[in-house]
């Protein structure tokens, strides 16, 4: 009996842990690979990307999101000079196909912007989390349900994350922050590309 009773309990807790708050993955782990299509239709996959140089791999909440497309627009304007270290950028939301395009007209984007069905991808990184009902609520009474602009069953979003990939498939960086108002600078970033 006590031998189930101890199962019990680390079964709650490990479930409580489990589904607790995102961390992210971290410097020295190995990026999953990341196989999808790009606004245009085009493969992005990281596998070989990482062969020209290193990967910037920038996760985002939507077009919706002010703070988003404020980093979107400063990567966008500052992308020749990731583009000089060898770098390629590519950017993850949860919005599909409708959200992407308000996106680029927002911020000019011309970087790959991946549409991520069903956060598949934001799963393996570690950066989705299940918005709670009374943030969802409020979001769709300022005109945003995260359900129909992500083609979701429940509300999901990623923590505004950025890696760097280098060639070997090893996180170099990693930007995490659960505050989605704080985003890494540009320069931070080219600071960490090899």
């Amino acid at each position: 009996m006590k031998k189930l009773i101890l199962f019990i309990v680390l079964a709650v807790g490990f479930n409580a842990t489990a589904q607790g708050k995102p961390e992210g993955l971290f410097i020295n782990s190995k990026a999953p690979d990341i196989k999808a299509k790009d606004q245009n239709g085009g493969d992005v996959v990281l596998k070989d990307l990482r062969k020209k140089g290193p990967v910037v791999v920038l996760f985002y909440r939507g077009h919706w999101c002010p703070y988003c497309n404020k980093e979107l627009s400063r990567f966008q304007d500052s992308l020749q000079l990731l583009t000089d270290k060898g770098a390629t950028l590519i950017a993850i939301t949860p919005e599909s196909t409708e959200g992407i395009n308000q996106t680029i007209a927002k911020t000019g984007a011309t970087f790959p912007i991946v549409f991520d069905e069903g956060m598949h991808i934001s799963k393996k990184y570690g950066v989705s989390f299940v918005v709670d009902d009374k943030t969802a609520a409020r979001y769709k009474n300022f005109g945003t349900d995260l359900l129909q602009i992500n083609r979701q069953k429940t509300p999901t979003l990623p923590v505004p994350a950025v890696y760097v990939i280098n060639r070997d498939g090893t996180i170099t960086y990693r930007f995490f922050e659960s505050d989605y108002k704080r985003r890494p600078s540009v320069q931070e970033i080219i600071q960490h590309l090899n």
